[in-house]
């Protein structure tokens, strides 16, 4: 009798489970059917990451998430003149591409989709996020909440008084000149990038202050380029503190309802509760785009100056040297000795900026590699292709 008891009980779980399953949104389903068993994405098989790029905020149990929810008002993006780009599909495929929107003077020149992905889901930015970070850092000039790129981060960060970022500058970690050692190898499992989020953070500090602040010192501030994540954090910390306000809060009423974003997106939270700020923006491949437009505006709402007027000029012009001819490094941004930007993340995700030919390019994608495949430069190569096809399209009316 307690036998059959005990499968009666069984069967009614699994009968539950199953209900419960079957009430899950596709990008759930798909997260738990390739249910990642390692935190550390950078070790995940592609068809896991595959899963969770689309649901990286959906279960707690992985990380907790702040929501940005959708403008009031959004920004229409009209369809504009089809642009036809030959070997599309094929490249799409090779990317790895779940999202591609193409925007030129506001209006919808191409938008794709693959990997079972669309207009309506989220996907996650990756560094994608320190470009809009680093412009809220802009908005908190605006709003006065940072007086000056020349105040020391320690200012604004009490923790890190006494370590070797005492004597950074916010432009300094906007630059990511600061010169404290770190090694942002994403395939090197001891490299601080893998390391500091396995860290356990000191009490009554922020995760990201608690390891920053142990970091020794390699170069003196402001000489050396050196790509950093933490320091991304850490500006985001910096923001928070300023304003007073959380991360996504700020983000929600200084650029997502201003800038007339369409979709709700969320951003995910280190162990004690902060936004990371240099990762992990889900949101609509739309959206991203929307953000490229904002920028292209100068940041200029309706007449309402969201960052100060010379903010973008600033940001999205070469402030460091990084070895690569004709690139270089802004405010969080990756800049081309053209004019032309670039926001970018690990597995194939980017928005790239060309104001001379009011052009968006947003794509969102699940690469072989993080950064060390052939894709990098596929997709440089198709920037190219579009302008191209671009200029050839505008020379012909």
């Amino acid at each position: 009798m307690r036998t059959r008891t005990i499968l009666l009980v069984l069967a009614a779980t699994v009968a539950a489970a199953g209900l419960w399953f079957t009430t899950l949104d596709k990008e759930t389903r798909g997260l738990l059917a390739a249910l990642p068993t390692n935190a550390d994405v950078l070790s995940w098989r592609q068809d896991q990451r595959e899963a969770a790029f689309r649901a990286m905020d959906r279960l707690p149990l992985l990380a907790t998430a702040a929501v940005i929810t959708p403008s009031p008002v959004p920004l229409s993006l009209p369809m504009g003149e089809p642009l036809d780009i030959p070997g599309l599909d094929e490249y799409m495929a090779a990317q790895g591409t779940a999202g591609l929107v193409i925007l030129q003077d506001g209006k919808i020149r191409l938008e794709r989709y693959g990997l079972g992905f669309d207009a309506a889901g989220r996907w996650t930015s990756f560094s994608v996020a320190k470009s809009f970070t680093s412009t809220l850092v802009g908005a908190a000039i605006q709003d006065g909440y940072i007086e000056s790129l020349e105040d020391k981060v320690s200012r604004y960060i009490p923790g890190l008084r006494g370590s070797a970022y005492d004597d950074v500058t916010v432009r300094q970690l906007l630059t990511m000149s600061s010169g404290v050692r770190w090694n942002e190898n994403y395939e090197d499992p001891n490299a601080d990038v893998a390391r500091f989020n396995n860290a356990k953070p000191e009490a009554g500090l922020d995760a990201t202050v608690s390891y920053m602040r142990q970091l020794p010192r390699a170069h003196p501030p402001g000489e050396v380029w050196n790509y950093n994540t933490g320091e991304t954090n850490l500006i985001g910390v910096l923001v928070s503190s300023a304003t007073g306000k959380p991360l996504a809060q700020y983000l929600q009423e200084r650029i997502w309802h201003p800038g007339g974003m369409e979709a709700q997106a969320t951003w995910l939270q280190g162990k004690t509760g902060h936004e990371i700020a240099g990762c992990c923006l889900q949101a609509a491949t739309r959206d991203f785009a929307r953000f490229g437009l904002f920028v292209l505006a100068n940041g200029n709402v309706d007449g309402q100056q969201i960052v100060p007027q010379d903010w973008f000029a600033l940001a999205t012009r070469k402030q460091k040297d990084i070895g690569n001819p004709g690139r270089g490094y802004g405010f969080q941004w990756w800049t081309y000795d053209d004019g032309a930007v670039a926001a970018q993340g690990i597995f194939g995700q980017g928005i790239f900026i060309d104001s001379q030919r009011r052009l968006v390019i947003a794509s969102n994608s699940n690469w072989t590699r993080a950064t060390l495949g052939p894709e990098p430069k596929a997709r440089e190569a198709f920037y190219a292709k579009v302008r191209e096809l671009v200029d050839a399209a505008g020379a012909a009316e």
